[in-house]
């Protein structure tokens, strides 16, 4: 059998990239899905028609039995989870006064409890094989802030120090953890913004575009690679330059 990847989020956007790219070079692929079972589904049987081994598992992320009984699932289907790949997430823009305590549960429950849910759940796996690779999907947001993303930021800033803390921590069981930052990256997060505002924000970025989800995937999958196996506890940002 070959290599099994675990990618949460994986339905649209920067997962569903991920799932692609790690397809090509031969992985068997776990596709995560929240909501969107429809998108997963074509997506498992794209991939299947490529020649990959790819299957479509459900969970809540913000729901840490829920991301217990997914990775079961899944190693139930598959002999062993060589990589996780944590891309769910949800954002929001909304002034700090007006967040409401609703708002600040349900992106840090989502965006950093999703990461903890789903890393801690593959790792006993991982440490008793002394082996594994994780990669978190944090923000360029969490290294530099946003404003009227105040709590997006602090998800995506806890991610990083989560990333920081648990490759210190998992390292001498031979696993790596390092985490991407996006920075503008061209998926339904940024749907609602106009043309003028997507024009703006092309043009804050050194490199003079929106980024598109296969450049994360790009990181995501090098960094899952042999080529990156003396790289942990790392944050790649993938952001055209933006959070520099």
């Amino acid at each position: 059998m070959g290599k099994t990847v675990l990618i949460t989020g994986a339905s649209r956007g920067i997962g569903r990239a991920c799932a692609r790219r790690f397809a090509e070079e031969g992985w068997q692929v776990a596709v995560h899905y929240g909501t969107s079972e429809r998108a997963a589904l074509s997506l498992r049987d794209e991939l299947r028609e490529a020649g990959c081994d790819a299957e479509i598992f459900r969970a809540d992320v913000s729901d840490p039995a829920q991301a217990e009984a997914c990775v079961a699932a899944v190693l139930r289907r598959y002999p062993r989870i060589d990589a996780l790949v944590c891309c769910a997430g949800v954002a929001q823009q909304k002034l700090f006064p007006q967040l409401t305590d609703a708002d600040w549960r349900t992106m840090i429950d989502t965006d950093l409890g999703g990461v903890f849910a789903f890393d801690r759940a593959v790792l006993p796996a991982m440490l008793r094989e002394k082996r594994g690779v994780i990669v978190n999907l944090s923000s360029v947001w969490g290294v530099c802030g946003a404003a009227c993303e105040v709590h997006y930021s602090a998800a995506k800033a806890g991610v990083i120090g989560l990333t920081r803390a648990l490759a210190k921590e998992v390292g001498p069981s031979g696993i790596r953890v390092n985490c991407v930052a996006p920075g503008v990256i061209d998926t339904d997060m940024c749907a609602g913004f106009s043309a003028e505002t997507m024009a703006s924000l092309a043009a804050d970025t050194p490199l003079g575009r929106i980024g598109s989800p296969r450049d994360v995937a790009n990181a995501v999958w090098f960094l899952c690679s042999d080529d990156a196996s003396f790289i942990t506890g790392q944050v790649l940002g993938v952001d055209g330059g933006f959070g520099q």
